[in-house]
């Protein structure tokens, strides 16, 4: 009698193991994780803003492009604002404050009626610099100011048509927030959530928005809180309620523009790009003032799963799981005994 303990599997059974145990692998591991892999999705990106300190003083250089580097000041009004003006040029460039509230002024007037706007509305600073000097801009606000938003710009003719302006923005109970956005040729802001984090109202809200591609666009938002804007609606909706900024952004990819503005309560404010057809095409976004976003939603998979991978995996189990099972069975049978004869 064979002793049981020495047994050993026959040689179709053990060559048949290896198969099975590569089926049964390649299923257990395999197919799972390509299934994981189909799964994968990024999550929708929201921009969260970062609060801006009030200044009581600031640096602004004055640059030949022309601009003012940065456009984008914040102040208290209870407080005086002193400006370091830093003429970076080779061109004369001025320093002039406008002194009525939060009115944008035209980049297509001409130069006699950007001085005729000031010589009839006054200013709050107007200091002209020389290239390569330092000038000072000491500027006093009233309390009652709280939330508002100054423009200023140089006088020099064309220079504020070509792109030298910027603003002063008063904070109200505390500071104001800044935040990022991008335009792309895809009729697309990205992010498309903004999020600002507040308790206090007014709020002043500066968004840095940076050109992806080749066409220009608008960021525009809304004056209106939890109201859904349409391409059909927006056009009159704007009518009787002008938006809260309506900021052009310029073409080409890499130009960058602020889009300043006051927000007086808290809600979802939608901001679009009213360009023809851009808005049509899907360009819009949501601003979350003093309210959660949504928590971001598992956007559509781009993973591709070779279709191979799980053929090979099923074939390979298949072929391991009939090896077994034939060589099992064909195992039952003893092997022929040899005859017996007479030598």
């Amino acid at each position: 009698m064979t002793d049981v303990r020495t047994r050993r599997l026959s040689p179709p059974l053990r060559r048949a193991v290896p198969w099975l145990v590569a089926g049964l692998l390649l299923a257990t591991f395999g197919l799972p994780s390509a299934a994981a892999i189909s799964q994968v999705a990024t999550p929708a990106e929201v921009g969260f803003a970062h609060a801006e300190s009030a200044n009581t003083s600031a640096q602004v250089n004055l640059t030949d492009q022309p601009r003012y580097q940065p456009n984008s000041l914040t102040a208290n009004p209870s407080s005086t604002l002193s400006v370091e003006l830093v003429n970076v040029g080779s061109y004369a460039h001025t320093f002039t404050l406008s002194k009525l509230p939060n009115v944008v002024l035209s980049t297509s007037w001409t130069p006699a009626q950007l001085d005729g706007f000031f010589n009839a509305n006054g200013t709050l600073a107007n200091v002209s610099v020389a290239p390569g000097q330092t000038a000072w801009a000491n500027v006093s606000f009233n309390a009652s100011t709280s939330g508002e938003s100054f423009e200023f710009v140089s006088v020099v003719p064309y220079q504020f048509q070509a792109g030298m302006w910027g603003f002063v923005n008063l904070t109200a109970t505390g500071p104001g927030v800044e935040l990022m956005e991008n335009t792309t040729d895809s009729y697309a802001f990205i992010p498309a959530v903004l999020a600002a984090n507040t308790t206090h109202y007014p709020l002043v809200v500066d968004v840095l928005v940076t050109n992806q591609g080749s066409l220009g666009h608008t960021f525009t938002v809304s004056p209106l809180s939890n109201y859904t804007l349409s391409p059909a609606n927006f056009s009159t909706t704007f009518t009787t309620n002008p938006p809260l900024v309506n900021q052009a952004i310029t073409a080409g990819a890499g130009s960058t523009t602020w889009a300043n503005f006051t927000v007086r309560a808290p809600g979802v404010y939608q901001y679009i790009c009213t360009v023809p057809g851009h808005f049509a095409n899907g360009m819009t976004g949501e601003l979350y003032v003093g309210v959660a976003p949504p928590p971001p939603t598992a956007a559509p998979s781009t993973a591709i799963v070779d279709t191979w991978i799980l053929v090979g995996s099923g074939a390979l189990l298949g072929i391991g799981v009939i090896v077994a099972v034939v060589a099992a069975y064909a195992g039952r049978f003893p092997p022929k005994a040899p005859e017996h004869g007479h030598h």
